[in-house]
């Protein structure tokens, strides 16, 4: 199959993919001739390479369980999952008890959980019996520097939570001696993701460089993943991630039933709005400033994994991403804590956005250390 041809964003005219609702706000979607786009082939062709068909998916997640269990002999804990109260990371909670696994759940309180969210862990780990770890971060930090992705117009200001997450993640994998990270992440649910709405999560330099040129408060405590720490734990550490999801039949509206039956869990009504921040900039920044809505990407993918038709798919596009009233109440609660005025949000509304290429970048040190391992592999394994 031939690749469709990339056109750049000054020759193209609007076009949505005719098999997926992808359209042409990824300014780097490319279409074949029946405009079919290269989000739908390369969802074909990750799900031929990752995911497995029965009996040999059952027959993988048993011999990984019984991996992860011999790896734990003698440990508290035998494997470390994240908890935001979402959807996939509180199916995996479940899935890891059933299995007879004995994980350390962790969660990162950066000071935007809803009440909601907040109902849902504590019935998550209450039920289930899981220990639960919680990371607070210092809240003048994280603000200082969510205020600086704003101000800086760049796209991801999630990173500034996934950084943190991640950095958490390995320094408690390294400190219970835990080999094995189980997330949730996913094909069926998730894939679909165009490159430009989003930016490395573990890039510290560029967080910094964005940091240094326009926050104001020293990061003392703020966890962080800089290029030493990420050679130290790619060389030494060895943790195993595991995307759990990929090898057990995930159907998202199955799923949602029986969290809540099992787990008394509650819908948020979107993808992340377990995070009001993620919710308001999800919802309203992404679309008002830079044109994007992510309800695209995930509902095509389950068009992709045959969970939804393309047609609902576009009539939920048709919905309202906000409700007036609760825009406007999650406005005000938003702008208050972040101690913005109306002026100085639009302001920032207003800046044209930014690409995080124009700060500094830890990604070609990364790239250097990958070549170095590559050409050595061979002497590496002579001396293990």
């Amino acid at each position: 199959m031939q690749e469709p041809k990339v056109l750049k964003s000054s020759e193209k005219k609007y076009q949505m993919c005719s098999k997926t609702v992808m359209d042409t706000t990824d300014e780097l979607i490319s279409f074949d001739k029946d405009g079919i786009s290269n989000h739908y082939f390369e969802y074909q062709k990750e799900k031929n390479k990752t995911l497995l068909d029965e009996p040999l998916r059952s027959q993988y997640l048993e011999k990984k369980v019984a991996q992860i269990k011999k790896d734990g002999i003698k440990k508290k804990y035998d494997c470390l999952i994240g908890l935001s109260g979402g959807v996939d990371s509180t199916y995996v909670a479940l899935l890891v008890k059933k299995l007879g696994l004995r994980p350390l759940a962790v969660h990162l309180d950066n000071g935007w959980n809803s009440e909601l969210a907040v109902s849902n862990i504590e019935n998550i780990v209450n039920k289930l019996d899981i220990d639960l770890h919680t990371l607070v971060i210092d809240w003048n930090e994280f603000k200082d520097i969510q205020l600086s992705y704003l101000k800086a117009s760049v796209i991801d200001i999630e990173v500034v939570s996934d950084h943190a997450i991640f950095s958490s993640m390995y320094k408690l994998a390294k400190e219970h001696n835990i080999s094995h990270v189980i997330s949730g992440t996913n094909v069926v649910t998730e894939f679909i993701m165009p490159k430009s709405w989003l930016y490395h999560k573990l890039d510290f330099l560029n967080l910094k460089d964005i940091h240094n040129k326009y926050g104001n408060v020293k990061l003392k405590t703020y966890p962080t993943f800089n290029i030493f720490k990420y050679i130290y734990y790619n060389s030494f550490l060895k943790l195993n991630p595991f995307s759990i999801l990929n090898y057990v039949d995930y159907q998202k509206d199955e799923v949602k039933k029986i969290i809540s039956d099992e787990l008394n869990w509650r819908d948020y009504g979107g993808k992340h709005y377990e995070s009001i921040f993620t919710k308001f900039y999800q919802a309203y920044i992404l679309p008002e400033k830079f044109g994007i809505d992510k309800r695209k990407a995930h509902l095509s993918t389950l068009i992709c994994s045959g969970q939804i038709t393309r047609e609902d798919a576009i009539k939920e596009l048709e919905q309202p991403l906000y409700l007036p009233n609760e825009l406007e109440n999650d406005k005000e609660y938003i702008l208050k804590k972040l101690g913005l005025s109306n002026s100085e949000f639009e302001t920032i509304m207003n800046t044209p956005p930014r690409s995080h290429n124009d700060f500094k970048s830890d990604l070609p040190l990364k790239k250097k250390y990958m070549e170095f391992l590559k050409k050595t592999e061979k002497i590496r394994k002579y001396f293990r």
